[in-house]
C-alpha cells in the first residue's frame, strides 16, 4: 500500500512540473499564419510590379513620351548586368608576381622592338655580331622574330646583358604595392632551338 501511495505521489508531482502545451502551440499556429500572410503581400506586391497597369491619363499632343531610362519606368526584365570597373584593377589578376607582366588597359604599344612585353619573348637563338658582342634573335607573341642588342629598350625594360645562351632583362616593376622598382628575368635558349 505504501508503495501505491509514494507512486500515486511521485505521479501527481511529476504531472505537475509540465506545463500546458496548448499556449506554445497557439502562439505557433498565429506566428505561422502571419507570416503566411506576409509571404502572400510580398508576391502580389512582386507582380505588381512586374506588371504595372497602363497609365489612365492620356497623353496630350506634342508632349513628348517617358525616355526609356528614367526613373519611373523599371529596367525591362531581363536585362543583363554590365559592370564598370572605373579604374579599379581587374580581380582576376592575382596580386602576387605582378610586376611588369600586366600591360596597362587602353595603352596602345609601339610597333617594333619597342613595344615588346619581356613575357611576350622567346629567345630563339643568340649570333656573334661582325662589330663584336652578341646579338639576340627572338620571337613576340605576333610570332614575328626580332633583333636584340645589349641597352635596346623594349615596352616594359631594357635587355641587360646577353650571353651565349640567356638574355637577361631589367624588367620595371610598375605594381605600387611592391618595394622594387626593377627585377631581373633571364630568358634561355630553349632546347628544342639548340
Amino acid at each position: 500500500m505504501m508503495t501505491m501511495m509514494l507512486s500515486a505521489a511521485l505521479a501527481t508531482s511529476l504531472l505537475a512540473q509540465v506545463p500546458n502545451p496548448t499556449p506554445a502551440i497557439n502562439a505557433a499556429k498565429d506566428a505561422k499564419a502571419k507570416t503566411e500572410a506576409a509571404q502572400q503581400k510580398n508576391s502580389e506586391a512582386l507582380k505588381a510590379e512586374q506588371n504595372p497597369p497602363p497609365a489612365a491619363t492620356p497623353q496630350a499632343p506634342g508632349t513628348p513620351a517617358t525616355p526609356p531610362g528614367s526613373k519611373d519606368v523599371p529596367p525591362p526584365p531581363g536585362a543583363g548586368y554590365t559592370y564598370d570597373p572605373a579604374g579599379r584593377r581587374d580581380p582576376f589578376v592575382g596580386l602576387a608576381g605582378r610586376g611588369g607582366d600586366v600591360p596597362t588597359p587602353g595603352a596602345t604599344r609601339p610597333p617594333g622592338v619597342p613595344g615588346l612585353l619581356i613575357s611576350e619573348v622567346t629567345v630563339k637563338g643568340v649570333l656573334k655580331s661582325p662589330k663584336g658582342g652578341l646579338i639576340a634573335l627572338v620571337q613576340a607573341s605576333d610570332t614575328r622574330t626580332y633583333i636584340l642588342r645589349q641597352g635596346d629598350k623594349v615596352y616594359d625594360g631594357s635587355v641587360k646583358v646577353i650571353t651565349q645562351d640567356t638574355v637577361v632583362f631589367s624588367q620595371d616593376v610598375n605594381d605600387p604595392l611592391s618595394l622594387v622598382k626593377q627585377r631581373e628575368v633571364r630568358k634561355s635558349i630553349r632546347q628544342e632551338a639548340r
